[in-house]
């Protein structure tokens, strides 16, 4: 791994990503009434394992599966589980725009923590990229402006609970494999969703019409964590967060195409400030790490 700061293709991993988690909360949307997130997240995991464990042996990778920092692995994936079961949750009781509006507050709280844990400055221009971000998220849900309040206030601790996971991500980066963190993300979630799942004593099966979007989910939820790992392991997680912006012009526009959910002018503006946010963060990222 490079230990200089690659903006774009940080760009380009993220764009992958968009696309991924935009997938998957269509997928989670159309099945919320069928199965709740704890058996959403245990049949998306194994699935995930499946395809990892497959890749591993065929590829020699599993030799790459490293328990050196399973404690971090641990936290990063509690976090994760419990960010990602809100954030399903949240599918079904607000509209998708709110949901990833509220979800955007997590830079919020990757700032500090990764101030205070991973040593990165908060420049100038990092902060003005989330403040952009920032206010365009704010200008095209306006959370405050209507939906359900359980499901805003579910929106906004699953954010907390992405904070935490990205920075441990990020942590995981400096000394583990791709390949070994989407390892242990699998595995271990896993095992959440059966404890989780099973609490009650009644897991309930996929039908036949709902396998498809199950599988999907799976698809989505690992290629997404490929692409924002991947990311995360070319530029500082303070640039590759603010670029996570873009999702939310993106979903407000298959909101209103598959839900008919109403689209607000200032979708576009918010949109502007965004782009406008993630374009300053990478031209100064860039550059900054010019030689001089």
């Amino acid at each position: 791994m490079s230990e200089g700061s690659r903006p774009l293709l940080a760009a380009a991993w993220m764009t992958g990503a968009i696309f991924s988690f935009s997938s998957m909360a269509v997928a989670g949307r159309a099945i919320n009434h069928e199965l709740d997130t704890f058996e959403m997240m245990m049949f998306r995991s194994f699935i995930g394992l499946t395809i990892i464990i497959i890749i591993g042996f065929s590829t020699g990778k599993i030799h790459e599966v490293s328990t050196d920092r399973l404690g971090l692995h641990m936290i990063r994936n509690l976090s994760h589980f419990a960010g990602q079961n809100l954030w399903f949750y949240a599918l079904g009781l607000i509209s998708l725009a709110q949901v990833f509006a509220l979800e955007f507050t997590s830079p919020i709280w990757i700032m500090i923590l990764a101030a205070l844990l991973l040593g990165e400055r908060l420049t100038k221009p990092r902060i003005a990229a989330l403040a952009l971000g920032f206010a365009g998220a704010l200008l095209v849900a306006r959370p405050g402006a209507g939906g359900d309040p359980v499901g805003l206030m579910i929106a906004a601790l699953a954010a907390i609970g992405f904070a935490g996971s990205i920075v441990c991500t990020k942590m995981l980066t400096r000394t583990e494999t791709i390949f070994c963190i989407l390892f242990w993300l699998t595995a271990m979630q896993a095992v959440f969703g059966i404890i989780a799942a099973g609490f009650d004593g009644d897991i309930a099966w996929p039908s036949a019409t709902s396998w498809p979007w199950v599988t999907m989910i799976a698809l989505a939820g690992l290629l997404a964590h490929t692409c924002l790992t991947n990311a995360l392991s070319v530029a500082p997680a303070t640039v590759v967060t603010p670029m996570d912006f873009i999702r939310l012009p993106v979903i407000a526009v298959v909101g209103v195409a598959f839900y008919n959910e109403p689209l607000d002018p200032l979708v576009f503006v918010g949109a502007a400030l965004i782009f406008g946010g993630n374009y300053l963060n990478i031209w100064f990222e860039q550059k900054r790490s010019r030689p001089v």
